[in-house]
């Protein structure tokens, strides 16, 4: 049998060219069904895990469906939480990179002003949380009019955490002539009531879960007192010497507690949860995409919407109460086919959750034996001398593609009257640059932003310096961000 390739799917150059640079191979099994269903507009209902590359299945369509010169939005996606707001909107900047695609991300705990200036740009996708996407539909700061695709992603979550509410009314404002996905990892009553009301002969899409959880990962589980298991864990740190790792935590008081007492032995750590400014959460993700630290400390606002390369190990240092939390946590190993360990502490009063997890997984978790003093000591020498290496900082997979595209700072804006059009044709005037060559151009009031694509980026800052833009003298430079 052939192996399916993005090609075969009649995917277009600058799609492909966007998925090669950003390390797609071939389409991951949801992918392979949704994509050809989703490029003829049917309504679709995915039923799958996390990592199962759900992301790339409606990102990757919808970039190739989008009609590039149309101002209004086509294009809402609904997600519970703002890291997984954040991780779609890069996903599809990143997939629609060539072809000039431009989506941001609203949620909250992010002033509102700034979203709204992105807003009046031409946006062709918005990823946003539930509320604070219905606070810019009821300020009028969205033209919904001309949506023509509608993703609902994490469908379950969104019930857990009671927003489903505002996600019908949401929906309620969209044009009714439309394509609706929705994606799952479980299909309570609720959300089956949703799809009914909301799409039209639906195509149901059953992702087999258990290579995720039987395959893939490694699960163990360990019995121990809450008195016992920074010990523990410290056992195991040695033993395992995770390369990159979460540990879960029930609450943010014991992710603030687990982390002051990790950093007083020297791990390389950082936390993560809801009390921190939504600015810090972003930069604490990225740097431990990148590297700088080996064990991310977190509540569950990390068990979704978090994709980072090579995760070895999940320590659940508190069992979650909820089973489903369980998968979407070790769903952070394991991810594009590589191997994982998820580790549980379970305490004797907490069975009863460890017996829901293995009838929801329909696995019986092995219990791990404690480590010996030899073996500790033996591991701690090892993850010493390790530890005394600096690691290399990661790249980000979206290294390749930004390679051929140089983004510049302009020092003027709608406040000198310029507009995109002048911008292009000051950059399509200098030789061996066309129309092509240019990707999403940002003006501000007072500066703007234009993507040059192609490896073109040093030809048009040299030329730019002796350029006038509308007979006016700019600064151009070599954007910082």
């Amino acid at each position: 049998m052939v192996e399916l390739n993005f090609k075969s799917l009649n995917i277009s150059e600058e799609i492909l060219k966007s998925l090669e640079m950003l390390g797609y191979k071939y389409p991951s099994e949801v992918q392979a069904q949704v994509i050809p269903l989703a490029l003829q507009d049917k309504d679709i209902i995915v039923k799958s895990q996390t990592g199962s590359g759900k992301t790339g299945a409606f990102a990757i369509p919808i970039c190739e469906n989008i009609e590039i010169e149309q101002k209004r939005v086509q294009v809402l996606v609904l997600t519970p939480t703002r890291e997984l707001a954040i991780q779609v909107k890069e996903d599809i900047n990143n997939i629609g990179r060539f072809k000039r695609i431009r989506s941001v991300a609203v949620f909250g705990k992010q002033p509102i002003s700034e979203q709204t200036r992105q807003l009046k740009q031409r946006i062709h996708v918005i990823v946003g949380t539930p509320g604070r996407t219905l606070d810019h539909i009821e300020r009028k700061n969205i033209d919904l009019s001309d949506v023509k695709y509608l993703i609902i992603d994490e469908a379950d979550e969104m019930l857990n955490m009671g927003f489903i509410e505002q996600v019908e009314t949401v929906i309620d404002a969209l044009p009714r002539d439309r394509v609706t996905m929705l994606f799952s990892a479980t299909m309570p009553e609720e959300i089956e009531r949703l799809c009914h009301n909301y799409m039209v002969n639906p195509i149901k899409i059953e992702i087999n879960p258990e290579s995720l959880t039987a395959e893939k990962i490694r699960q163990v589980y360990y019995e121990v007192e809450n008195n016992k298991k920074f010990n523990l864990l410290n056992k195991l740190i040695y033993t395992e010497r995770p390369d990159s790792c979460i540990i879960f935590c029930s609450t943010k008081d014991n992710v603030d507690s687990l982390v002051q007492r990790m950093q007083s032995r020297d791990y390389s750590c950082n936390k993560l949860h809801g009390g921190m400014l939504q600015k810090d959460r972003i930069d604490t993700i990225q740097k431990f995409k990148r590297g700088e630290f080996s064990f991310l400390v977190a509540t569950d606002v990390a068990a979704r919407g978090i994709d980072v390369e090579n995760i070895t190990h999940i320590i659940n240092y508190d069992i979650p109460m909820e089973k489903e939390s369980y998968v979407h946590r070790i769903g952070r190993t394991a991810r594009a086919g590589k191997q994982g360990s998820a580790i549980t502490f379970v305490t004797s009063s907490e069975y009863r959750f460890l017996r829901d997890i293995e009838d929801y997984i329909d696995l019986n978790i092995d219990k791990g034996e404690i480590p010996s003093e030899e073996a500790v000591e033996e591991g701690k020498n090892t993850f010493n001398k390790n530890a005394k290496n600096k690691k290399p900082i990661k790249g980000n997979k979206s290294d390749k593609l930004n390679k051929e595209i140089m983004k510049l700072y302009i020092n003027a804006g709608k406040k000198k009257k310029i507009r995109a059009g002048d911008i292009v044709g000051a950059i399509t005037s200098i030789n061996g640059v066309t129309a092509e060559n240019i990707g999403i151009i940002d003006i501000q009031d007072n500066f703007s932003y234009i993507d040059i694509l192609d490896g073109k980026g040093k030809l048009v800052l040299d030329a730019l310096q002796q350029t006038t833009i509308k007979g006016k003298n700019v600064r151009v430079q070599k954007a910082a961000k």
